[in-house]
């Protein structure tokens, strides 16, 4: 809130320069921000009494989205990278995820390993979790088991992530 929308009786006010000036009504509060040609802004409103603070509010968003922005460049974005295979892949199919799944492994992104089953294949759940740990065990070298092999609906998930 700022200058005239704040209706608390009391309020503890923060000078421009930091420091203390003490509990007083808003009113007051208000003439000394107009006096120093600056607005009145609650930064604390759930405090016993809110804290005010004399600033420039157009510099106090402009900080802030700044530091928003700066925040955001810092950030890293991880990638969650898919491999699709079903219950009765080949040898050679199964190599050939395994190289994709690296290849992404290898950029840093995450890899999603779903195992999908299609009709009469559901009775063979359990002989095909063995895929699922071939495959993690092909790229021990590059990456841990994120998420164990789990079964959703019509399909077994499992989740790899890159080693540090």
């Amino acid at each position: 809130m700022i200058n005239g929308q704040i209706r608390d009786k009391e309020v503890r006010l923060i000078g421009e320069d930091g420091s203390q000036l003490g509990i007083m009504s808003a009113r007051e509060a208000q003439k000394k921000a107009d006096e120093a040609e600056l607005d009145l802004v609650k930064i604390s409103p759930k405090a016993k009494p809110p804290v005010c603070k004399i600033i420039n509010y157009g510099k106090y968003k402009y900080e802030l989205a700044r530091k928003e922005k700066e925040a955001k460049k810092k950030q890293k974005i991880v990638e969650v990278k898919e491999v699709r295979m079903s219950p009765n892949i080949d040898t050679n199919d199964l190599n050939t995820k395994i190289s994709h799944a690296r290849k992404f492994l290898s950029k840093g992104a995450r890899v999603k390993v779903t195992l999908r089953f299609r009709g009469r294949e559901l009775a063979h759940v359990n002989s095909s979790k063995g895929i699922l740990d071939d495959f993690a065990k092909a790229l021990d070298d590059v990456a841990t088991v994120d998420k164990r092999p789990k079964f959703e609906g019509r399909s077994m998930i499992m989740f790899l992530a890159p080693k540090n």
